[in-house]
């Protein structure tokens, strides 16, 4: 297969790799596992090999790469040196990225658990382990200090984080002490909460300490110190606080500081130190008397190891009188307490007083911290620091509960690794095959067992009556647990053990190996009271009920177990990480790496078991995207852009690739490669790609420089360009708002004088007008519409319309013909006569009046020389019973004729027409009237015409008589011949008829019809 993937260098197409700079890719160290090893312990092809192992620490150590992953494990190397991989920049590369996207780093765990809590909505934990001076302390320290960079923060959210890091230098110094192994150890375990609000920003925490070394208050090995806080104080502490205290600044004397005979140490300064955590606390949030009476207690602490006893006859009494001036200051008041103890006994019951107020006083402090960072509805990342698997030449009863700590976790640490194993081949559609490993749970067991295990045996052996001793506890673990194969003691063991084992120890065989135990002082218990304190601090840890209580309290192995069943309720209830730290060497100098003692801690922190079952099936995995992103140029069919599914894109790679088929499964979004050789070769063959295509992959980078330099260019073009366009924007909204301004100010002072305020307004108010005026002029001099002028333009908008109609009259005017005019002034005089007062008036209006029909020329004969103007059909009827008779009648300039074809019948004078009556309804009938007295007329003329507003007007006009036309209403009187008068009676009727009424009268019925007519008619 290997042979056909070098092949495949020669025919497949170029892949142009990214070299951001930023995302170093995890998969491109791969090409230099020869030199730096491989950054995941799951591609070694010797998995099972403890020298390969190590042997890729150590290349990776030499190249100053001190994190590699096992999985999603991260083993860490102690480099005893500063690195430049701490900076914020480090930090911005590895957030929000996916964890195999970088190399192996602090960092991407802590933004893997991030991610993992903000997307899920799912508690994290964080499990930091490893041997004293492996760098546990210093890796929770890089994790706290990435989340206080990365996270979202506001001001209240820097109080906390502020308090989150400050809470490291006032735990150390209580907590940490300078060991052979470390110069800042951490002497307890400690598991801290971190509290996110739902914004993902660190809002507050909670921190639980495990098993602190109360022992190292009253005595250090050689070359060690106690508590880093007593140096602290001494050194750094002010002249009058000390004096206060009645402590000297010389930690030679006092007892409890002396032991180790290591007062000073070149790599700690203490008087530094001192102020970093006085700092700390004010932050915390502790005030002047907090730390006031948190001093007395550990200044009372020294005082107490230098209380020196004697006496005679095995009663001890105290002989130094100096000690008890300033214990009184923490105990009740001055009184005398007998207490039967020899010199023994009083300094083992002094030493325990001490260890307990120490012990009591540490806990209450990370109570105190807790109380300045407690928050309500928060997710949590936990962070675990805690011991390794420790063994010694001589291992107590706190080695004893350290390791069992540790069995825990890695039962713990191997359940949810298999369970996340199972869980992701199970998601994916691959066949689970069980995996064979050390169950620990049996030594578990053997310990915690209720009734039968060693802490159970431990706490009956304490508590029963009796003379209990260590080898009274030792003889009946031989008896309960004896025949247990991970259990053995000096007498059940075989000639070749009881060489290495003491009659006072017992070997248990733990999951990192063998470890023989001491079991002197396993059954020292020491009831400890101080509850009748003055000091504040001391009545909280020492409760008063503890006077009444008859229940002997719980061991401190049995404190322990409840704890450590706790914690792992804790962990069990969140995602876990792991962080193994590792110490290259016991004397802490930087680049050395003792193999023997790497290989110890290897095998202590189950690195190998691990390893195994993460290699149990397959080594490599990744999602179908990300292996097809970075292989895709090894096969034609997929380069350079796979256009179908990803899992058939993978399909065809790896079949032109030549995979066989037990080398990889395909699950349902990722592929998974058993063998590290078939990834390495598939590596091998992409680098060789690579080199061959440098030319090519510099004109596509110069392709891409010209691409960019142009897009560029774009860029600062149209950012010019919108630029101006927001500019002149901008500007007329300034405008807009301006004018807005100034017409609401013009319109409060528009009822004022003209001024500044309201000038622009009346100005806008005036051209508003005239330009409505301008679009609605009238259209012709019948239409009367006009605008309605502002207040100010009234007498200006008259003038205007008065001017408007002038020249429309004028231009209408102009437009007219002679005889259009003569017509339109007949028009007016029929209007001046008749309008409103004839009921046929509004028919005539559109009807043009004419100069006369045709005359018989024989009729124009009659007229001589006279020029006729008018002629029309008209009906006469008689002064004698009424008799219609068709006539015309003319009209001359001197006179109106009556003929009858060509014979003259009347001619009246216009001189002597006296008027001319007609009715208001809608007939034709009028009357001239004439004289009495002249003799050539025979009495008024009853006439009847068609168009009578046009035969009357044009007598009007010819006789100028406009004004002696009566319209009458009802009837009419007219004079007959003889000076008789006659009567028409007029009444509106459905048809014109006219007769001789039985009265004599002439009888005029009008027809109405065609008035109501055209009334309907101009309505519609």
């Amino acid at each position: 297969m290997t042979d056909k993937v070098s092949h495949l260098v020669l025919s497949v197409l170029p892949q142009v790799v990214s070299t951001d700079g930023v995302r170093a890719m995890m998969e491109s160290a791969l090409t230099a596992r020869d030199r730096v090893g491989v950054q995941d312990f799951v591609l070694l092809e010797n998995f099972t090999s403890e020298a390969a192992f190590i042997e890729n620490l150590r290349k990776r150590f030499k190249e100053n790469l001190i994190y590699t992953y096992i999985g999603s494990v991260l083993v860490s190397v102690n480099p005893y040196k500063e690195l430049e991989i701490y900076t914020k920049n480090h930090m911005e590369r590895y957030r929000g990225v996916n964890f195999y996207e970088v190399s192996p780093h602090i960092y991407a765990v802590a933004d893997n658990s991030y991610r993992s809590m903000r997307s899920e909505r799912k508690d994290q934990c964080i499990l930091i382990s490893g041997e004293s001076g492996a760098g546990k302390t210093e890796a929770s320290k890089k994790i706290l200090q990435y989340y206080a960079v990365t996270c979202p923060a506001s001001e209240q959210v820097q109080t906390v984080k502020d308090r989150l890091l400050q809470s490291n230098p006032v735990l150390e110094a209580f907590g940490n002490a300078k060991t052979l192994r470390n110069d800042n150890s951490s002497r307890f375990g400690k598991y801290m909460d971190i509290q996110f609000d739902f914004k993902g920003a660190p809002v507050g925490g909670h921190i639980i300490n495990y098993l602190l070394e109360k022992s190292r208050v009253v005595h250090q090995n050689h070359g060690e110190r106690n508590f880093h806080i007593f140096y602290q104080l001494i050194e750094g502490g002010e002249e009058d606080l000390l004096r206060r205290l009645g402590l000297e600044r010389n930690p030679q004397q006092y007892q409890y500081l002396v032991k180790g005979n290591c007062p000073k140490v070149s790599s700690i300064n203490d008087r530094s130190d001192w102020k970093v955590v006085r700092k700390a606390l004010s932050v915390i949030g502790f005030n002047e008397d907090d730390v006031e009476e948190l001093l007395n207690i550990i200044a009372s602490v020294l005082h107490l190891g230098n209380v020196q006893y004697g006496g005679e006859e095995g009663n001890a009494c105290i002989t130094s009188d100096t000690q008890i001036k300033y214990l009184a200051r923490v105990s009740l008041r001055p009184q005398a307490l007998m207490s039967p103890l020899n010199l023994e006994q009083a300094s083992s019951a002094r030493d325990a007083l001490s260890k307990a107020v120490y012990g009591r006083t540490f806990t209450w402090l990370v109570n105190k911290i807790n109380t300045s960072l407690t928050y309500k509805n928060f997710s949590v990342i936990g962070l675990l620091d805690i011991y390794g698997f420790e063994v010694f030449q001589h291992n107590s009863f706190e080695q004893f509960c350290i390791n069992y700590c540790n069995e825990k976790l890695q039962q713990l640490f191997i359940e949810l690794t298999l369970k996340s194993e199972q869980e992701e081949y199970e998601a994916e559609g691959i066949t689970w095959e069980p995996v064979q490993y050390f169950n620990n749970k049996i030594i578990c067991d053997l310990v915690e067992e209720k009734f039968k295990g060693i802490i159970s045996i431990l706490d009956e052996e304490c508590l029963r009556p009796g003379d209990a001793s260590d080898i009274t506890f030792l003889e009946k673990l031989e008896d309960i647990v004896g025949g247990h194969p991970h259990f053995v003691t000096h007498k059940l063991a075989d000639a070749k053990t009881r060489k290495v084992m003491g009659r006072d120890e017992f070997r248990l065989q733990h999951y990192a190996g063998e470890v023989n135990y001491n079991v002197n002082g396993e059954c020292a218990f020491v009831p400890t009271v101080m509850c009748m304190s003055e000091n504040k601090i001391l009545t909280q840890c020492f409760d008063r009920e503890e006077l009444s209580d008859k229940k002997r309290p719980d061991t401190v192995t049995t404190q322990f177990k409840a704890s450590l069943a706790k914690l792992m309720e804790i962990l069990m209830s969140k995602e876990p990480s792991y962080v193994r730290c590792i110490k290259p060497n016991d004397s802490k100098q930087a680049g050395r790496f003792d193999e023997v003692l790497i290989r110890h801690q290897v095998k202590y922190l189950g690195l190998m078991e691990n390893l195994r079952v993460r290699r149990a099936g397959f080594a490599y995995r990744r999602r179908y995207e990300v292996f097809l992103q970075r292989y895709k140029s090894l096969c034609p069919d997929t380069w350079p852009n796979w256009q179908g599914k990803l899992s058939e894109g993978v399909a065809v790679l790896v079949k032109h690739l030549g995979y066989k088929p037990e080398e990889y499964k395909l699950g349902r979004s990722k592929i998974f490669i058993r063998f590290p050789k078939t990834l390495f070769a598939t590596e091998d063959a992409l680098e060789t790609r690579k080199h061959s295509l440098g030319r090519l992959r510099s004109l596509q980078v110069f392709a891409v420089f010209v691409c960019d330099f142009y897009c560029i260019a774009a860029i600062a073009i149209q950012a010019w360009w919108r630029g101006i366009l927001a500019r002149r924007r901008a500007q007329r909204r300034r405008q807009a708002a301006d004018t807005i301004r100034r017409f609401i100010k013009g319109f409060i002072y528009r009822h004022k004088e003209r001024c500044p305020e309201n000038e622009y307004f009346l100005d806008y108010v005036r051209y508003s007008f005239l330009m409505k005026l301008h679009r609605n002029l009238p259209k012709n001099v019948l239409d009367k519409s006009w605008p309605t002028p502002p207040a100010a333009l009234t007498e200006a908008s008259e003038h205007l319309r008065k001017l408007c109609m002038q020249n429309m009259v004028w231009s209408y005017c102009k437009k007219i013909s002679p005889e259009w005019k003569h017509q339109m002034e007949q028009k007016m005089i029929a209007s001046e006569i008749f309008k409103d007062k004839k009921d046929n008036y509004p028919q005539s209006v559109p009807k043009l009046f004419v100069n006369g029909e045709d005359i018989n020329p024989k009729v124009l004969q009659t007229l001589g020389s006279e020029k006729m103007k008018y002629a029309v059909p008209v009906t006469k009827y008689d002064r004698k019973g009424y008799k219609a008779r068709q006539r015309q009648l003319l009209l001359t300039g001197n006179s109106a004729v009556i003929v009858e074809e060509a014979k003259l019948k009347q001619r009246i004078e216009y001189g002597v027409l006296k008027g001319i009556s007609v009715s208001s309804l809608s007939d034709g009938v009028f009357v001239l009237h004439v004289p009495n007295d002249d003799n050539k007329q025979k009495g008024d003329v009853v006439l009847q015409s068609d168009h009578v507003i046009e035969t009357l007007t044009k007598i009007a006009i010819c006789a100028d008589k406009i004004n002696s036309i009566n319209i009458n209403q009802g009837s009419i009187k007219f004079t007959v011949a003889q000076g008789k008068e006659g009567i028409i009676d007029f009444t509106p009727g459905s048809e014109l008829l006219v007769a001789k009424a039985k009265n004599g009268h002439l009888s005029v019925v009008s027809d109405s019809s065609s008035h109501l007519g055209f009334h309907a008619f101009t309505l519609t």
